[in-house]
């Protein structure tokens, strides 16, 4: 038995690695180098845009992780955009779950994205008709502390962290780095830059590692891509020309993620907001951001891979294909509750468990339906600057995005089990 585990987790640490840790670091380098391009530009448009703004919320829920849904949070508090874009934001992100869907499953990825696209906006604009937003704007202000208490603060807190990282970037304009949604001095400075967890100091060994062992990631990708490519075209990249070769890389991969993630002490969540602000600033750092993006991606996929694997191991009591056969029959009649148990799960702020559930979704042990209720009720990691700024409004954000998660969840569901929908994923 002991035999058969090891087994088990050197599989699960060879499929996380090629079969989605790869693909997933190339498209997260395109599309932090489209944010590192686009993304201040982005959020003007829609502090420009009133009557589009829960429609360009939207669009920029969808793009791939949570750096462009986590710059429209604090805007809000500065009456930059309403409520229901905030909703519409967080209804469409899938936060970096969507790197896993786009590396396993693109068709799906993309009928997802259409779908939670319609529903953002829908939801956005039936918030916006309501008096919450206001409300919620209001008792912030009255909590609000006064200018000369900010002040007061803003100066006896350490900045020594973001001078450092403006000289060591070299372009910066002052002496800290440039702020997007908010300003340099304010409430919602103190709270995303100084209260919330940023940046790592550069002195502590976890920013050491990270920022100078990154590029040896890059490499170990690039060596891996052939393989991972192979994959896809149904080769046995352990029968090549160096015996276990796939095995061997795929380990190291994982390996390597997971000393990362740990070194990046990135958990639950992987982007803050003072980080995202940094990559926009400068393309090493994103560079160096998205190397840690996909390692702690990857890691969750593992995680997720070798719980599938053990759940089929002991839900067939040592009889692995005892046990997938009766997990089929499980998921069978347990269909609906599948919904709502991925709407529960997108509950939960970071997007650890997220990757979990698609991650198990690769593996045909959750229904389309399902995966599609947990990317509308989920907030990614832009959930956190919003509890950090007012737990009442993230608390509202994350009721509201629920509720279209389950009922449009259900009806997927009733498609899926009635049309040959299902039959396209699995």
């Amino acid at each position: 038995m002991l035999m058969v585990i090891w087994e088990l987790i050197l599989d699960s640490a060879e499929a996380a690695f090629l079969e989605v840790g790869v693909f997933v670091g190339f498209v997260l380098l395109l599309f932090g180098y489209i944010n590192y391009k686009k993304a201040g530009d982005f959020i003007g448009t829609i502090e420009r845009s009133k009557k589009w703004q829960p429609v360009l919320g939207a669009l920029l829920g969808l793009t791939p992780g949570c750096g462009g849904a986590i710059f429209v949070m604090p805007l809000f508090f500065k009456e930059a955009v309403t409520f229901g874009t905030v909703v519409a934001t967080l209804v469409a992100t899938m936060g970096d779950s969507a790197f896993v869907l786009i590396a396993s499953h693109p068709v799906a990825y993309i009928l997802i994205s259409i779908l939670s696209f319609g529903v953002a906006i829908i939801t956005g604009y039936i918030v916006d008709t309501t008096d919450l937003g206001p409300t919620i704007l209001s008792k912030y202000k009255a909590r609000k502390k006064s200018k000369e208490e900010v002040d007061r603060f803003h100066k006896d807190v350490d900045h020594t962290l973001l001078q450092y990282e403006c000289q060591r970037m070299g372009n910066c304009k002052i002496d800290f780095i440039k702020h997007v949604g908010h300003a340099e001095g304010d409430e919602i400075d103190l709270l995303l830059h100084h209260e919330l967890k940023g940046h790592q100091s550069h002195d502590t060994l976890g920013y050491k590692f990270t920022h100078s062992s990154f590029y040896l990631y890059w490499i170990l990708m690039l060596v891996a891509l052939p393989l991972s490519i192979s994959l896809l075209l149904q080769t046995d990249v352990n029968q090549l020309f160096i015996p276990n070769l796939g095995l061997i890389v795929g380990t190291l991969g994982t390996i390597f993620s997971i000393v990362m993630m740990l070194m990046s002490k990135k958990f639950l969540g992987d982007d803050t907001h003072e980080e995202t602000e940094l990559k926009i600033m400068s393309l090493k750092e994103t560079i160096i951001h998205n190397a840690q993006d996909t390692a702690f991606v990857v890691t969750w996929v593992f995680v997720g891979f070798l719980a599938y694997e053990f759940l089929v191991l002991i839900i067939g009591s040592g009889n692995y294909a005892a046990g997938e056969e009766l997990i089929e029959a499980i998921l069978l009649t347990t269909g609906i509750l599948s919904i709502l148990i991925g709407a529960t799960i997108g509950l939960i702020p970071g997007c650890g468990p997220q990757i979990i559930f698609v991650a198990l979704f690769t593996r045909g042990l959750i229904p389309f339906a399902a995966l599609f209720a947990n990317a509308i009720s989920q907030d990614g990691d832009a959930l956190l600057p919003l509890i950090a700024i007012d737990r009442s409004s993230a608390l509202w954000a994350t009721i509201i995005t629920t509720i279209p998660a389950i009922i449009f969840g259900l009806i997927l569901y009733w498609f899926e089990i009635n049309t040959t929908l299902g039959g396209l994923f699995h």
